[in-house]
């Protein structure tokens, strides 16, 4: 297959499912940010259709959730990798030491707010984003636990080509997965035989509130074959998140979903599969080069 040859395999079926079958991987993000995102994702997977999280190491209650992950070893997780900060009055910082990776902060040295993304993306290092990339890795590994995918904050394919590249490479080292959705990474990820999204990314951020749920329900009933991922971001709606958190509402309202009997009952009517990462991971560890 030539480099500009696009795949006709879908990623679904990489992972082993009929040319027809509709797959979906529902992943909860910003686990560990704080305790009322980390209760509403356990309830999310246990409770609702959400197949697996995303951790964000550096967050204050992520060793909160590494203790329910440990505690839960049946649900699989990735680690979300961060580098922006995107609450006003709870704030978390690098896991490296500031001078360590200074490229990676504000003037005020602090992470980058989303609104200072572009800035960051202008200044940072690569060798301080994969010293800061590895700190949060191993954090997890340190605490015996085993993700099966990376994937990034408030930044859609890491951003820049060059951390794209080095998280791709890290992945190989760690024996995980990648979350990839925008091109051309895509396409060349699946030359190379590594799953990726076969059709448009959902980020629950992204949908209005007004009429949420009928939403939610109408893409559960018009999914394509193949391969989709739905990030979606489940909070409680109570004070520490009103107090913390600018997006409590979307959280909120992912959970209500998401734990809705109509959600269970959309995938049975219409054969969702719903998978998470382990699968992912599997093809991605014995994917080749590129071809």
């Amino acid at each position: 297959m030539t480099a500009d040859t696009a795949p006709t395999t879908r990623s679904s079926e990489l992972l082993g499912f009929a040319p027809d079958a509709r797959v979906l991987i529902v992943n909860c993000d910003d686990f560990g940010m704080y305790h009322a995102v980390n209760s509403a994702v356990i309830a999310s997977i246990e409770n609702g259709i959400a197949a697996s999280c995303s951790l964000m190491v550096p967050c204050p209650w992520a060793l909160h959730g590494m203790r329910l992950l440990r505690e839960r070893p049946e649900i699989p997780f990735g680690i979300h990798l961060t580098l922006v900060c995107d609450t006003t009055d709870y704030r978390w910082g690098p896991l490296s030491a500031k001078d360590r990776v200074s490229s990676l902060l504000d003037d005020a040295g602090g992470l980058f707010t989303p609104a200072g993304i572009p800035e960051l993306l202008g200044r940072a290092r690569p060798e301080e984003v994969e010293r800061e990339f590895r700190a949060q890795i191993d954090a997890v590994m340190d605490a015996g636990l085993e993700p099966t995918h990376l994937d990034w904050h408030c930044l859609a394919d890491g951003g820049r080509e060059d951390i794209l590249d080095l998280t791709v490479a890290l992945a190989g080292e760690y024996g995980l997965a990648v979350r990839i959705w925008l091109e051309p990474a895509r396409q060349k990820m699946l030359r190379q035989g590594r799953p990726v999204t076969d059709h448009a990314f959902l980020d629950s951020f992204a949908l209005d509130l007004d009429g949420k749920a009928a939403r939610f329900a109408e893409l559960l009933r018009s999914l394509p074959a193949g391969l989709s991922e739905w990030a979606v971001h489940p909070g409680l709606a109570d004070e520490e998140s009103r107090a913390i958190d600018g997006g409590w509402q979307v959280r909120s309202t992912d959970l209500e979903f998401l734990t809705s009997p109509e959600a269970r009952e959309i995938l049975r009517q219409e054969a969702v599969v719903v998978t998470d990462y382990r699968a992912v991971q599997r093809v991605w560890s014995g994917a080749g080069g590129a071809r």
